[in-house]
């Protein structure tokens, strides 16, 4: 199985570090919140990962390169412009399945978590499988109710957060194009068939969506104050 970080953004909120820096590059820690992505994904035993890029894209490349100092194969979906996260998904699923699976591991190029990817395994009956935590302050409202069997559904009497963190399967996006848009509908159209399964983490992630969420995930991982 093979992997797909999500790179491509041009990182708005997170003006001015991003004018001259793509965020997937930005530290925590002293390193690239990338880097973390590709260590974790080496110590779950994934081997081959694509990464989508366009804001400041080559920089990724440049930094990065084939992956071998990762102990991994990477290779990259340029978009130029860039698209929304299913539309770049599609875009980039010639390098993503194929061969031995249809099934694909995708992570937010702007998340940080401890949560072990080796835990993923393909479900049976779905099209997707989706790691949620509890809602953090500044998204309470959450984004899906994980119900008892372990089903997702769009909403319901308490809703946890996406974190970013996805097995998805080729057949979710069969009949888009790279113009599809965001992943939110596409996953909301498999959840009202009942093809979507929930995977809870009580550990930690962030969203590291601004400057002082990466100022606090900086200190965390440095060993200072929360």
């Amino acid at each position: 199985m093979k992997a797909m970080i999500l790179a491509a953004g041009r990182g708005e909120r997170m003006r001015p570090l991003t004018l001259a820096t793509p965020k997937p590059l930005l530290c925590a820690g002293g390193k690239p919140l990338i880097v973390h992505h590709l260590e974790h994904l080496h110590r779950a035993g994934f081997s081959e990962v694509i990464i989508n890029h366009a804001w400041l894209g080559d920089q990724i490349e440049e930094t990065l390169g084939n992956g071998d100092r990762f102990g991994l194969s990477l290779r990259y979906s340029r978009e130029g412009e860039p698209l929304e996260t299913a539309g770049g998904i599609v875009r980039a699923l010639p390098l993503i399945t194929g061969g031995e699976s249809d099934w694909f591991l995708v992570i937010n190029g702007d998340i940080w978590s401890d949560f072990e990817l080796s835990r993923l395994k393909p479900p049976e009956q779905s099209d997707a499988l989706l790691v949620v935590t509890d809602n953090p302050p500044h998204h309470p409202e959450g984004d899906f109710y994980l119900a008892p069997e372990g089903v997702l559904a769009e909403s319901g009497p308490d809703s946890l957060t996406f974190t970013g963190i996805s097995l998805l399967h080729r057949r979710l996006f069969k009949g888009l194009t790279d113009q599809a848009g965001k992943l939110g509908p596409v996953l909301r159209r498999a959840m009202s068939e009942g093809r979507v399964e929930g995977l809870y983490h009580p550990g930690r992630w962030v969203d590291v969506g601004t400057p002082e969420r990466l100022r606090a995930l900086d200190q965390q991982l440095r060993g200072g104050s929360s």
